[in-house]
């Protein structure tokens, strides 16, 4: 079995080329807490994803896990200890499903997220099929949260038309509208809180600060953005929910 203990530094390739061992971060990734925070709660957390969720082409602690981790603690007093992510720049569901077969992060975590699935768009999969790979991968998420179905939530897609890359094509739009549309539906049949931050980032042609200097993923500015306007008082409302 693999140490989920181990961080391998990323080389920033877009999500869209084949990727190397080089891209994957499997272990505990926290930032430093602000000196000032007080911590009431403690929590672990694992994140499950692609490229957007290890933060292709932005630094470590810009990725939106490790920023929503230390707005948790400076603003809402929750530390989270161990955060760990599970991903890799170009991972389709299929490959985030063998990585996580070959290595198991285990069953007691506090708070589980996913987001996944713009490879499978890309590379011109079904949603049908797409549908059926998110739901056993939702599945394990939620046994990685010791199948308690509140301790999990759903990220959506980032709809990458909105960059130069993308160049505001409406079919990809409309592509990503139709995997977010099935694994929020996959999302909503288990009551797992599904997180739409789609919108903002369809500003990133309107605000290029907003996309990362690949000109493709998004920034640490945005990720930010995804952290202050729709996962940092939802996530702790499941956190405190859970007490």
């Amino acid at each position: 079995m693999l140490s989920m203990r181990s961080i391998i530094l990323l080389f920033p390739f877009l999500f869209l080329l084949a990727c190397s061992k080089e891209d994957v971060v499997m272990g505990p990734t926290g930032s430093p807490a602000p000196p000032s925070a007080e911590p009431d709660t403690t929590i672990s957390f694992l994140a499950l994803g692609d490229s957007y969720t290890i933060g292709t082409s932005v630094a470590a602690d810009e990725r939106w896990p490790n920023q929503l981790s230390r707005q948790l603690l400076a603003r809402e007093k929750i530390a989270v200890e161990p955060l760990e992510i599970v991903a890799r720049n170009g991972w389709r569901t299929d490959n985030l499903a063998n990585a996580l077969a070959a290595a198991d992060p285990g069953e007691n975590f506090d708070l589980v997220s996913l987001l996944i699935g713009v490879n499978d768009q890309f590379q011109g999969f079904s949603v049908d099929g797409y549908q059926q790979r998110f739901r056993a991968l939702l599945e394990s998420a939620i046994g990685y949260a010791g199948g308690d179905t509140s301790r999990v939530f759903v990220v959506s897609i980032p709809d990458y038309a909105y960059t130069p890359f993308g160049g505001g094509k409406e079919s990809i739009s409309r592509e990503i509208d139709a995997f977010n549309a099935a694994a929020e539906s996959v999302a909503t049949s288990y009551g797992v809180p599904f997180y739409n931050i789609t919108p903002i980032t369809r500003r990133g042609l309107q605000q290029p600060d907003l996309v990362a200097s690949d000109n493709l993923h998004p920034s640490g500015k945005q990720y930010g953005l995804w952290v202050e306007e729709v996962l940092l008082a939802r996530v702790a409302g499941l956190i405190r929910k859970n007490g």
